[in-house]
């Protein structure tokens, strides 16, 4: 059973902080909704304290690959983005968000407050969708080589059980695959943006068995829920989409 919500419960924030907390919890997840004030505007971010023991695989623009992460955040930042530090603007925004130990930053221009969540059987995406510059992954001519624009459809999927480092590179093959579905399912023509981001956060293997699930493709117990379940977040957000 597929659990589709978007909270809206918003409590005060703390007065005088720089970054503020509406305090919107993520269903069953350790996320919260952040807003900072940047240059005169007010920008939300997604913070999932995950504590340690946990290990994430995954594109972000700060501590992307596969390892140990304490957290992970998704930060929106304006369109038409200056900087070309994006790395050091997310250290900037987690340290003003008590963030620490090893993390994972995602960008994205897209209203991050627009966010949508899915879940089955455990599993739980979170989709942001900014839909405005789309296409198709292989199209003619080469890439630009300079650095990658603010991520635009980031999606953050955590799991109950720990996975190997091969399910856990093939549960962000798998999170794509469900992505692209669901943009055809919303009738849009494309594969997704340029800058599209995926993070999968699972529990680190027990250091006395070292057991982890080790698949994680569409057709495993595990992978088939984490299909679904960013198949649904996503469709959800890109039929939003204007």
């Amino acid at each position: 059973m597929i659990n589709r919500s978007v909270p809206t419960e918003v409590l005060p924030f703390h007065r005088g902080c720089p970054i503020r907390s509406v305090r919107i919890r993520l269903p069953e997840q350790r996320g919260e909704l952040l807003v900072r004030r940047e240059d005169g505007a007010d920008l939300h971010h997604l913070v999932w304290r995950l504590g340690p023991g946990w290990r994430v695989c995954s594109s972000a623009v700060l501590g992307g690959g596969i390892g140990p992460r304490d957290w992970i955040l998704n930060a929106q930042v304006p369109g038409g983005y200056p900087r070309t530090d994006p790395d050091r603007h997310l250290a900037e925004i987690a340290a003003g968000a008590r963030l620490t130990g090893p993390g994972a930053g995602l960008m994205t221009a897209a209203d991050v407050t627009a966010y949508t969540t899915a879940a089955d059987e455990g599993v739980h995406a979170t989709a942001t969708c900014g839909l405005g510059v789309r296409g198709w992954a292989a199209v003619p001519g080469e890439g630009t080589g300079g650095p990658p624009s603010p991520g635009t459809v980031n999606i953050v999927v955590t799991f109950p059980v720990p996975l190997s480092d091969a399910a856990l590179v093939n549960a962000v093959a798998t999170a794509t695959e469900a992505k692209v579905q669901a943009l055809l399912d919303a009738g849009l023509d494309c594969s997704g943006t340029p800058t599209d981001a995926v993070c999968v956060a699972a529990p680190a293997p027990s250091p006395d068995t070292g057991e982890a699930e080790p698949f994680a493709g569409p057709r495993s117990r595990w992978g088939a829920r984490l299909a679904r379940a960013v198949h649904a977040a996503v469709l959800e957000g890109a039929l939003r989409h204007p």
